[in-house]
């Protein structure tokens, strides 16, 4: 019994203090991340006042996000977050910037897999977030 309970302590002291086993949250900041949770909801739902939905797909530049046609560029200001759930250090962010009515992610900043897409601006006095996952 005693070599039992020494065979498990071992391997949960190895477990808990070895570097090569990293137990990091997906989010490095998940509590205040958490707190802000409600504005994102709000923001998630005035995209439903837009006069057309977001929409994305691949394109042989990249992906594209197609904005409401009437939305005017010049007043609209934001970031958009790019994270790659299998590898941190493939995410990055940008300034929002529209070309017309779209928004363009060059195909040499992607690889291929999974990502998830937060675009996340203010127009007019209101915060809109887009929040989308792809398979590029």
């Amino acid at each position: 019994m005693a070599l039992f309970i020494g065979f498990i302590l071992f391997f949960v002291i190895t477990m808990s203090t070895d570097k090569k086993y990293r137990h990091d949250l997906v989010t490095e900041e998940y509590y205040k991340k958490e707190m802000m949770y409600q504005q994102e909801i709000d923001a998630e739902g005035n995209l439903n006042t837009l006069s057309s939905k977001l929409i994305g797909h691949k394109t042989d530049e990249g992906w594209v996000i197609n904005f409401p046609k009437d939305i005017d560029a010049t007043k609209l200001n934001g970031t958009v977050f790019l994270y790659r759930p299998s590898n941190e250090q493939l995410d990055f962010d940008f300034p929002l910037v529209l070309s017309g009515s779209n928004l363009l992610i060059p195909d040499n900043s992607l690889l291929d897999g999974r990502w998830n897409i937060t675009v996340a601006w203010e127009y007019e006095g209101e915060k809109y977030l887009y929040k989308k996952d792809i398979i590029y």
